[in-house]
């Protein structure tokens, strides 16, 4: 794909801001909306709006915004996230805040966009969730539930609109070495599960060149996914088996090491 001169939006850091370097590489406008104060250093991009994503209004205000001052959007990227910050079960704010970033962030800009872009002739959605929307992470049911919510949107979005020319790519990785999980890029050495924010981006822009829907950045989540299909009950016994090797080997917090794991 020739990114030269495309208006791309990238939401949150992360894998965001390593997918913010490359396009910026391949001559795109890069804008970029997050709720920091500013941008990541050391990059040349067209705006950075700061914006909640999981406020329907300032997303929209600031979509509206990139199409005003710099023009027409051709690829929106919702990859901004959160992990619960409670127990397993979570407490309502817990919920609340997982399903409205790791969710509903997605519907907002996609309720947007999709006309604007179906109008002009196409546009890319990339929805960035998660290998926990295919199967789950242990210990956080708040994040669990809104990366499968997540995934269903984005199937439901990919399969409505293609007569609209409107490519989507959800993207699903496992492990990734991002401030999110409190992990470092020199870390991703210590096991094959853990990669770096550089790692899937790159992964991402493959997809996205083949117009993939589904992007996996770890292969073996496809194993897994195809498992848990086949028979869920043993899946399910095999996902206990590892809370439990995980409690016995990092105490029973929400561990953030299970890619040396699995």
């Amino acid at each position: 794909m020739d990114y030269t001169g495309k208006i791309v939006v990238v939401t949150g850091g992360g894998i965001g801001a390593a997918l913010v370097r490359l396009f910026e590489a391949l001559g795109a406008q890069v804008c970029v909306f997050d709720i920091a104060d500013a941008p990541a250093s050391g990059v040349n991009i067209a705006a950075f709006v700061k914006c909640d994503v999981s406020v329907q209004q300032d997303l929209q205000d600031a979509t509206q915004r990139v199409e005003r001052e710099v023009g027409p959007i051709d690829v929106f990227v919702s990859n901004a996230g959160v992990m619960s910050a409670g127990s397993l079960m979570g407490d309502d704010a817990d919920w609340a805040r997982c399903l409205s970033v790791n969710l509903m962030a997605h519907v907002y800009a996609a309720r947007f966009l999709i006309p604007l872009m179906a109008a002009r002739g196409g546009g890319y959605l990339v929805n960035i969730a998660s290998a926990a929307g295919l199967l789950n992470q242990i210990g956080d049911a708040a994040y669990s539930a809104s990366k499968h919510a997540a995934v269903s949107f984005a199937e439901s979005i990919a399969i409505a609109h293609a007569h609209d020319k409107i490519d989507v790519s959800l993207v699903c990785p496992q492990y990734v070495a991002t401030p999110m999980i409190g992990l470092k890029n020199e870390e991703a050495a210590e096991g094959q599960s853990l990669l770096t924010a550089d790692d899937v981006a790159s992964c991402v822009l493959h997809a996205m060149a083949a117009r993939q829907f589904l992007v996996l950045p770890h292969p073996e989540v496809q194993k897994y996914a195809l498992a848990r299909a086949e028979d869920h009950d043993r899946w399910v016994s095999g996902m206990q088996n590892l809370r439990a090797r995980s409690i016995k080997q990092f105490g029973d917090a929400l561990p953030q090491r299970f890619y040396k794991l699995v």
